[in-house]
């Protein structure tokens, strides 16, 4: 059985975000249920961690961004919208 290549994905939000949160949560479910079908790596990053980020994403947090292909995920999102992001 060929392993699944790994996805690594940024949830980008920040530190008094609620939605935020909601994201997170939203994420969380989402990988539990596409295991073991998607392996993804997650790493939670401020956007206030970079100049660019925050001009980039600033206003439009949480966003999830894929990083191989270079794909955002704009809030707002459900589960659903999430796996189907995962997926491709």
């Amino acid at each position: 059985m060929m392993s699944k290549p790994n996805k690594r994905v940024w949830l980008i939000g920040g530190q008094t975000c609620a939605l935020c949160d909601d994201a997170s949560l939203l994420l969380d479910e989402a990988l539990v249920e596409l295991q073991p079908e998607v392996a993804v790596t997650v790493e939670y990053v401020d956007v206030q961690s970079s100049t660019s980020l925050y001009h980039l994403y600033g206003a439009r947090i949480p966003v999830l961004l894929e990083q191989d292909k270079n794909l955002a995920l704009y809030w707002p999102f459900t589960t659903e919208n999430i796996k189907e992001f995962l997926r491709s």
